[in-house]
């Protein structure tokens, strides 16, 4: 028998619903246009942290699915165990 742990990306630290939120709301104010300069800068920092965190749960999330949907050579799948390093 399989036992598959799989583990959230809130578990592993990346909020990705909270922070792609934040983020639409950034592209929206900078869409805008009409804030001073320091805010925009302010802003576009923030939105590219908050990018780097949601692309890096999205690619845990597929690595996830790489390991939970590995093909063997016949084209069937084997579920496989998941083991995540939170290094």
């Amino acid at each position: 028998m399989t036992f598959l742990l799989f583990i959230t990306t809130k578990e592993m630290g990346f909020y990705f619903e909270e922070n792609l939120q934040e983020l639409e709301k950034i592209v929206s104010r900078l869409e805008g246009g009409e804030a001073p300069l320091e805010e925009i800068m302010a802003d576009y920092t923030r939105g590219m942290e908050l990018s780097g965190k949601c692309l890096e749960a999205l690619k845990k999330a597929e690595e996830q699915m790489d390991i939970l949907l590995a093909e063997n050579g016949d084209g069937s799948v084997t579920e496989q165990e998941l083991i995540i390093d939170n290094k």
